[in-house]
């Protein structure tokens, strides 16, 4: 193993695969990852094109032992917020800023099953998705 690998230490899996976020309210519920024999995690979040500037995007994460039981995570338990990688209103969508933009969370609890879910107050054609990468695992290189 190469001292500054990422590529071999690392995996990653979609909560919410690339699709628009849906109906007002409803939004996608992510897909638990599950996290066994990774220590470390950290949850993209990734927005398209958004036109709606009266739109606001809510990133939730969620922990769980088992997929049945998903609770929201504890601030404390969070690298970052979930607000910071949520999406606000905005009078003008600035790429980068307010809409083709990629932002992200830190998970330091220690339950196995992680997800994100998004959800929209409009309905809205944008395309999101969640991704959740797993690092420092207990056996490397990891199979690609």
């Amino acid at each position: 193993m190469r001292q500054y690998d990422l590529h071999d230490n690392m995996k990653q899996a979609f909560s919410v695969p690339p699709q628009t976020v849906g109906t007002t309210g409803t939004g996608r519920t992510g897909k638990p990852v599950d996290r066994a024999g990774y220590a470390q995690v950290e949850i993209l979040v990734d927005y398209g094109v958004v036109t709606a500037t009266n739109a606001t995007f809510t990133v939730t994460v969620k922990e769980g032992d088992v997929t049945g039981t998903m609770t929201t995570v504890s601030a404390a338990n969070l690298i970052g917020s979930a607000a910071n990688a949520s999406l606000g209103q905005a009078a003008t969508r600035t790429s980068g800023v307010s809409k083709n933009v990629a932002k992200r969370i830190g998970y330091i609890g220690t339950k196995r099953y992680i997800e994100a879910d998004i959800k929209s107050t409009v309905t809205a054609g944008a395309i999101i998705a969640t991704k959740i990468l797993l690092g420092s695992p207990v056996t490397a290189p990891v199979a690609t």
